[in-house]
């Protein structure tokens, strides 16, 4: 009976490794662009097809896999004009339900921003971190964090928001705001 019980935990840990793959993979959309020579980080998925959020960059969608950038398209001149400003504090979301906190949000931002406006986003931070929990407690309470929170519309929704949350703080000193971690904890 004593050898049985590993025998039984390595099993039951085998079969809960092959589901949990199963339903992590991507879906086919994201698969299909990642065997087309586009790696799985790379794409990055619009809210719209039509729509462009400052910048002048084109928004990829799944149906147009071509337009999404590659390092081909990148320009070196950017990087001379935009600096990264990293938010020193992570942000937590609670996600309620039926009253009850059932899991909890922890994302780490950094903001795009001119080279010269990086002491402006330093003094302009606690009214940024005040309008980034307002998107983020907004796009939790419209279900943006349950299911695959990490697909491509969604995560394109959630940094369309920051980033107007970001303008209407920070004007043209910000170009983008970059999810550099973002981690679901269920309890």
């Amino acid at each position: 009976m004593k050898m049985l019980f590993p025998v039984i935990l390595a099993i039951l840990g085998l079969v809960g490794g092959v589901a949990a793959g199963h339903f992590m993979k991507p879906p086919p959309a994201l698969a299909a662009m990642a065997a087309g020579g586009h790696g799985a980080s790379e794409p990055v998925l619009a809210a719209d097809s039509g729509s462009d959020h400052g910048g002048g960059h084109n928004t990829p969608t799944p149906e147009d896999p071509s337009s999404i950038p590659t390092a081909d398209d990148h320009n070196p001149a950017d990087d001379a004009k935009y600096e990264y400003v990293v938010l020193d504090k992570q942000f937590v979301v609670p996600l309620v339900n039926e009253s009850r906190v059932h899991a909890m949000i922890i994302l780490s931002l950094s903001v795009e921003a001119t080279v010269d406006g990086v002491d402006f986003v330093h003094r302009r931070s606690p009214k940024l971190r005040d309008v980034f929990l307002q998107v983020l407690f907004r796009h939790a309470h419209s279900g943006g964090f349950n299911g695959v929170f990490t697909g491509g519309q969604a995560m394109a929704d959630l940094r369309a928001g920051l980033r107007d949350a970001a303008k209407g703080v920070l004007g043209e000193t910000v170009h983008d705001v970059l999810v550099t971690d973002i981690v679901r904890q269920d309890m």
